[in-house]
């Protein structure tokens, strides 16, 4: 890390950050000088490694657990950050499941456990940062949506509902906060090289991809660093950027 990074002497939550996305947009924050906070739920082990890999790197970072779908846990966690950090200035609202499925068939439990973990979970850490980020009159919160929440999926009718509702907070939510210097958007990736996506039929899926292929982890990552960035982003807020190949044009 140089002193000159665009992250540097700001500090960033990443829920959901130990593997995939997540952990890209952790080691690209950290890279630029960010203090990254891990968040995870379940993989402890993963978090401590990427924490180990982030500070051997000359980055800074810590893991903390918690259950972002459940409110007393991110309220746990938001008051762990501040009384060990001091302040929060980038929140990114990483984490999610998917519980797939057609509608028919689908039972009421995984529709309930997608929309709790994927958009009441961005509402509980989005409302918890709220009052620090109004305090410093400042923040960046960068909503991790898909592109799935804007065109639908068959066998998706949850993550699609979740996702389309973290774009309609992340527009509702920008609207609060602008007045005070916090920024919302929304990354909306297409279909990325991950765990999630390993076992799809690639075939058909590229061909409905303009530019003919899987995205990565660190293009999300990349378009996440811009938005945290000052001043780069300093004007943009209520967006959903695509990070999608051209799959979806509107």
């Amino acid at each position: 890390m140089t002193s000159n990074s665009v992250l540097t002497g700001q500090n960033a939550l990443v829920t959901g950050a130990s593997r995939g996305i997540g952990r890209a947009i952790a080691l690209t924050l950290a890279k630029e000088g960010a203090e990254v906070i891990v968040n995870f739920s379940n993989s402890a082990n993963q978090a401590e490694s990427l924490v180990s890999e982030i500070n051997s790197s000359g980055g800074n970072a810590y893991a903390l657990q918690a259950n972002i779908g459940n409110e007393a846990e991110v309220d746990g966690l938001i008051k762990k950050i501040i009384e060990r950090s001091g302040r929060l200035d980038i929140l990114v609202n990483n984490a999610g499941i998917t519980r797939d499925g057609l509608l028919m068939r689908m039972k009421t439990k995984d529709w309930m456990e997608v929309i709790n973990l994927n958009l009441n979970g961005v509402f509980y850490c989005t409302r918890a940062v709220a009052r620090t980020m109004l305090k410093q009159k400042k923040g960046r919160i960068i909503n991790i949506t898909s592109v799935v929440g804007l065109m639908g999926n068959a066998g998706q009718a949850n993550y699609a509902a979740a996702k389309a509702g973290v774009i309609g907070l992340t527009k509702s939510t920008a609207k609060e906060f602008a007045s005070r210097g916090i920024t919302v958007n929304a990354v909306a990736p297409g279909f990325i090289s991950t765990d999630m996506t390993k076992d799809l039929n690639a075939e058909s899926i590229l061909e409905a991809i303009p530019l003919g292929s899987f995205g990565t982890t660190e293009q999300v990552a990349g378009v996440v660093k811009f938005l945290a960035a000052d001043p780069a982003a300093q004007y943009i807020t209520g967006q959903v950027l695509q990070v999608d190949g051209g799959m979806v044009m509107s």
